[in-house]
């Protein structure tokens, strides 16, 4: 079953610009993340991901998402039909 969240991203001072260029590449490459937008508030970027199941979705935010340099926490929100 497909499954598709939000990633919301806290960065280090000052790399939030950095991690939203380096994210915004993988959407080209990787597949899995949809699109990456800078947004102010608690957060400082915001990812749709969108994964053929949990286990990709997982590896998708620790193998991609957590190694870019910069990031400093992530939260994930899973979506949910209603």
């Amino acid at each position: 079953m497909a499954v598709k969240s939000y990633i919301l991203i806290e960065t280090d001072v000052g790399t939030a610009k950095q991690v939203a260029l380096a994210l915004g590449e993988m959407t080209q490459n990787d597949g899995e993340i949809r699109s990456v937008e800078l947004v102010t508030g608690p957060f400082d970027v915001i990812c749709l991901v969108e994964a053929d199941n949990l286990e990709q979705l997982g590896s998708c935010i620790t193998d991609s998402i957590q190694t870019v340099p910069g990031v400093k926490r992530t939260t994930t929100c899973l979506t949910i039909q209603v």
